[in-house]
């Protein structure tokens, strides 16, 4: 800056008429010199040019790192302002050590960002890459978007440069490049708005109609959407569109409302005529598995006056394709009955038309279900805690396969300060605007115009959110459950009568009666007395937290109204403070409860990753580990690791890890113990608890079962199940029945399974791992806007993806665009990016497949031919029905693929159908896979092992072991593998112990130290597990019913008088502690201090209005 400052002051004074003086003769004979080559003139270094070129270098490489630009494109939606940049600038590395390679002093940030640089190309766009204007374009902006490996500006211009450096074309600067990105937002990009709370909280939303629309417009999603609820092929529930919210509870008004046949839509309340000339009214939509539509419908009876009454008692089933005329066809054609009075007085007539044909205007419509899942994060990747609440959603109508990718969870909004409900305020006026105005949208196949409303499937969510979502006053409280009306005080809880209620379930909440309630608390806070609302809600378990904020704010307001003017009544106030309220119950009540086809009180199902693995085997594992000794554990940590872990589809075990943090265990280390435990503790525990371990492991088989074949059966397996594990842990610990609320949610398993189909389809698991992915994003905002920093980039994630999908969207101009071939095929023909965005190919393995064993090296790193071995020198060929023929060549195998779907090694325990009678299955463990020399077919030796009639004595599962002692192989074609699953060795049986050593390697080389290991003995009985995850399903299937039931531990007949048994113990147990308690008050010395004086004006002043209060209050309830 000084040096501009001099240069322009600098004045050159040159006289007009100024003469050049004569040179010397001494200076004649010195250029005579130089002319000849005898003299040579050197003036040193010209320091004022070298800084010049310099600087100049300094300029070329700002230019190169963009340092010139920020905060000329500053729109109100883009996250890379001026300031996030200008914080980079000042702290980028790189420039430091360019201007002290300069010897300059840093130049002023906000000079930087105010000057242009020159010579920025135009845009060329080309078909093949658009909306992008190049390839280098494409893929800068898909590396700034990829979601679990954020770029920050600096490193970004790092990139930039190498690439420039590395001759690469078409590199933009970071300013052109952000620019872009910019215009691609407005123009693609999902909408980002900010919005004020009721409670007066900013933050901002990214819009999920925009976010719903994409995957109705994009082509690699739109076919898999489901339209309607779904009739299970073979009774199979698997997905939330076959369970019965959608088949039977929810009001069908919130459902797809319409049938398109093409060149009619045929809507539900209108009657209809079939091609048989029978009338119908369509009440629900249905599809099966192939996409067939069908109706529940009422049937149309005309009498003899032709006068027609609707049977609206029951339903019939009529397909889609029956339908001939709608109901504007019967209008025009005059052909719309004449009804009785008896269908006039039930409303028939009164609902035609559908008031949804006039809001469809002609086209399809339909009904999106979204889940709206709520949690506490913290924005930081380290321990510091940097709160945030977050709101994600996913698209219902899709198949559990696809929602548990990253690539279907949205994020929807954020906020350090405003709450889960309070954002939620308003989704769920963008919610109900769709029921006013669906929204367009283009289908990804079809191309036809559609629309669609969006509801509320459920609210999964750990369960402190959960009951903040219900309005329920917490896991503390006396009425501890959100979902009935279990509960009441300690001495309730803890008496006969009441300890045994917490073992079924109470009667149950809804949103109507929850909303009830809270209007009836806020009638009472209008009182001005706070403690008539905190008794209230200590009764009846309902604290509604959003609403707490104006319970107390009309408290405070009826003090202030009765101080400013101690002549009013307390009636006369509160009809004032109710006339507020009135106005403005929109922003005062909970908007979960007051959302229509959402209730909050059985649409928060039990969650079971918080529930069960953070909450039933969490508990079990710590009552089990806190009393062992240091031998026990070392016991335990040893046989852990030895665990056949082949078929159960669990990470790594780390057994000396989990040991060793055995208090600060994550979900995933549970769910290891939950199906392996009762393998390795059956000596380490007492009787009881091992009873616990083997009931909690039943449990959670049946709960991760993502398919139920038979409803009736599964459900009383999970009641017997979940019976189980209540009563152990009663007589464990009693007290922890009566303060444990997830132990008391296990009775609403049931009712959940029901209404939701699998409990896997409704868990958090996969919103919990987009936390992460919004860490990332959290991480570069500047925190000055943290929730608008981080939609904004959250949402051009969703925009990558879903041109990279080749999705469509509406351009400016009203026509609908996708991108260019290159642009959506890229993806496709890249896993590595597929990885990246969390995107899965939904492609079956082929039940057959195989691949062969990897070429081998010779010791001068030579890849080996492959070797073919012939029939007679495999094991195959000992096989009871071996008929290859013996010259026959075969070549190993690495795995085959079962029917399952499943990676069958050699060693793996599987099922699969007979060689003998295909009716049959036979079990065993894989010895070898073979294939053909041409590669055309495979075969798999399968070492056969019966299953014994009866359980093992210990573990209560079924067990493995040869016929008669007799080692028998059969050969089985690769096409007849069934599934995978896991088995253990007969440990106790055997009395295998820890007696093997093997090295212990560190940084990948032997230490020179040994650890220890489980030798099996050889005694070829197995015992298969039942409590493992992976296929539990199909092993129940294959198996004797006998051999996987639960046991009710305690008969029905019993079972009241067990509990009442536990009850007495801990009633004694209360009141020896409240003995001991009084004991030690009676040993404390009296205060001296006696200062009920100084308030006894509060307190008169209190009690008079409390008096007031009480009448009024009386009153009210009259």
């Amino acid at each position: 800056m000084d040096f501009i400052i001099l240069s322009s002051t600098i004045q050159s004074e040159v006289p007009a008429t100024a003469r050049a003086p004569q040179p010397t003769e001494e200076e004649q004979g010195l250029w005579h010199r130089y002319a000849f080559g005898n003299e040579v003139f050197d003036a040193g270094i010209d320091h004022t040019a070298a800084e010049a070129e310099e600087r100049k270098r300094l300029e070329r490489e700002a230019n190169d790192f963009d340092l010139w630009h920020g905060a000329d494109f500053l729109p109100e939606e883009d996250p890379n302002d001026g300031e996030l940049l200008l914080d980079e600038l000042e702290q980028d590395d790189i420039l430091s050590e360019l201007l002290r390679n300069a010897r300059l002093n840093a130049p002023d940030a906000a000079d930087l960002l105010a000057e242009e640089p020159r010579g920025a190309s135009e845009p060329k766009i080309g078909d093949a890459w658009s909306p992008y204007e190049s390839k280098m374009m494409f893929l800068l902006d898909t590396l700034d978007n990829l979601p679990r490996m954020r770029v920050s500006n600096s490193l970004m211009n790092v990139f930039l440069w190498i690439l420039r450096e590395g001759g690469a074309r078409d590199v933009p600067s970071l300013y052109h490049l952000r620019k872009v990105q910019a215009s691609l937002r407005k123009s693609t990009g999902v909408p980002t708005t900010q919005h004020k709370s009721p409670k007066g909280n900013i933050y901002s939303m990214n819009d999920p109609r925009t976010l719903v629309a994409m995957d109705w417009a994009n082509p690699a999603v739109c076919n898999h959407i489901r339209r309607y609820p779904v009739i299970p092929r073979n009774g199979v529930i698997s997905e939330v569109y076959h369970a019965q919210k959608w088949r039977k509870d929810v009001d069908r008004h919130t459902l797809s409302p319409m049938y398109d046949a093409g060149n009619c839509h045929y809507y539900i309340d209108e009657v209809a005529r079939l091609k048989n000339g029978t009338f119908v009214i369509p009440v629900r939509w249905l599809e099966d598995e192939d996409g067939n539509v069908c109706a529940d419908s009422y049937a149309v009876m005309f009498d003899q006056q032709c006068v027609a009454n609707v049977v609206d008692s029951e339903t019939i089933v009529v397909q889609a394709s029956d339908f001939q005329n709608n109901f504007l066809d019967l209008k025009d054609m005059s052909l719309l009955p004449t009804w009785s009075s008896q269908a006039i007085e039930s409303g028939h007539p009164a609902r035609m038309p559908n008031p949804d044909r006039a809001l469809a205007e002609g086209d399809p419509l339909y009904t999106s279900w979204i889940d709206v899942f709520g949690d506490d994060v913290s924005g930081n990747r380290s321990k510091s805690w940097n709160k945030h609440l977050n709101i994600y959603i996913n698209h219902r109508n899709l198949p559990r396969k696809f929602l548990q990718q990253e690539f279907h969870t949205h994020f929807v909004s954020t906020s350090p300060v405003a709450s889960i409900t309070e954002q939620f305020h308003g989704i769920k006026q963008v919610i109900e605007s769709t029921h006013k105005k669906p929204v367009k949208v283009r289908h990804g196949t079809s191309g036809t115009q559609m629309r669609f409303k969006i509801n509320v499937n459920c609210g999964p969510g750990d369960n402190p959110v959960q009951s903040e979502v219900c309005g329920h006053i917490g896991v503390n409280g006396n009425q501890l459950c959100r979902k009935c009306h279990a509960g009441g005080t300690h001495e309730v809880k803890a008496s006969d009568e009441g300890f045994h209620s917490l073992f079924e379930p109470g009667k149950g909440r809804s949103a109507e009666e929850i909303v009830s309630e809270v209007e009836y608390q806020v009638q009472l806070a209008c009182l001005g007395i706070a403690q008539h609302v905190q008794n209230q809600q200590t009764k009846t378990g309902i604290k509604d937290a959003y609403t707490q904020y104006w319970i107390d704010y009309l408290i405070d307001r009826a003090r202030t109204l009765h101080k400013e003017h101690p002549g009013r009544t307390t009636a006369d106030i509160q009809v004032e403070l109710l006339t507020w309220v009135q106005e403005h119950k929109s922003e005062i009540y909970n908007p979960f409860l007051k959302l229509d086809g959402f209730d909050a009180a059985v649409d928060t199902p039990v969650e079971i990753l918080h529930t069960i693995l953070l909450g039933i085997v969490k508990y079990l594992w710590h009552g089990s580990h806190t009393t062992w000794t240091v031998n026990q554990k070392q016991i335990y940590s040893v046989r852990l690791q030895s665990t056949d872990t082949s078929g159960l589809s669990i990470h790594a075990i780390r057994a000396n890890y989990i040991m060793q943090y055995a208090n600060s265990l994550i979900g995933r280390q549970f769910k290891t113990i939950a199906q392996v435990n009762v393998f390795h503790v059956y000596d380490l525990v007492d009787p009881i608890r091992f009873l616990l371990t083997k009931a909690v492991g039943e449990l959670t088989a049946l709960l991760w079962m993502p398919e139920i074949p038979n409803m009736e059966e599964y459900l009383s397996d999970v009641e017997i199940a979940a019976a189980n594990v209540l009563d152990l842990f009663a007589l464990i610990d009693p007290s922890k029945m009566t303060s444990k609320l997830k132990l008391h949610l296990l009775v609403h398993l049931k009712a959940d399974i029901l209404r939701f189909g699998p409990l896997v389809g409704v868990a958090t698991e996969t919103f919990e791992c987009f936390n992460a992915i919004f860490r990332f994003c959290s991480i570069y905002s500047n925190h000055l806007a943290p929730s608008r920093d981080i939609a904004f980039q959250l949402a051009s994630q969703e925009v990558l993806k879903h041109r990279l999908t080749g999705g469509w969207w509406p351009a400016r101009d009203g026509e609908w665009k996708r991108p260019g071939p290159s642009v959506r095929n890229f993806m496709q023909d890249h896993p590595t990016l597929q990885a990246h965005l969390g995107w899965t190919r939904n492609e079956t393995p082929v039940n057959g497949s195989f691949r062969l064993e990897p070429l081998k090296r010779d010791a001068s790193q030579k890849v080996e031919s492959r070797k073919c071995i012939p029939w007679l020198q495999t094991q195959g060929a000992k096989a009871v029905n071996s008929s290859e023929g013996i010259e026959s060549q075969w070549m190993a195998c690495r795995f085959a693929i079962a029917g399952s779907g499943d990676e069958c090694l050699v060693g793996s325990w599987v099922f699969a159908t007979s060689p003998f009678n295909s009716r049959q299955s036979v079990t065993g463990r894989i010895i070898e896979i073979l294939a053909e020399s041409e590669g055309k077919r495979a075969v798999v030796v399968v070492d056969v092992f019966e299953v014994r009639s009866t359980r093992h004595e210990i573990f209560g599962m079924p067990m493995l072991a040869r016929r008669d002692e007799e080692t028998v192989y059969v050969v089985i074609p690769s096409t007849n593998i069934g599934f995978l699953y896991n088995v253990q060795h007969d440990c106790p049986l055997a009395k295998c112990t820890a007696s093997g050593k093997q090295p212990l390697m560190q940084e990948r080389v032997e230490s020179g130290l040994f650890k220890s290991y489980m030798e099996h003995k050889p005694i070829e009985r197995f015992v298969v597990n039942t409590h493992g995850f992976h296929n539990a399903h199909r092993l129940r299937m294959v198996l004797e019913r006998s051999l996987v039931v639960p046991i009710l531990l305690y008969p029905l007949e019993i079972r009241k008088a067990k509990h009442t048994e536990i009850a007495r113990s801990l009633q004694a147990t209360q009141k020896a502690k409240h003995e001991a308690r009084a004991a030690r008050k009676k040993k404390e010395p009296m205060s001296a201090v006696d200062n009920a004086g100084s308030v006894i004006p509060t307190k008169r002043m209190r009690s008079e209005m409390e008096a007031e209060a009480d009448d009024t209050e009386m009153a009210t309830q009259a």
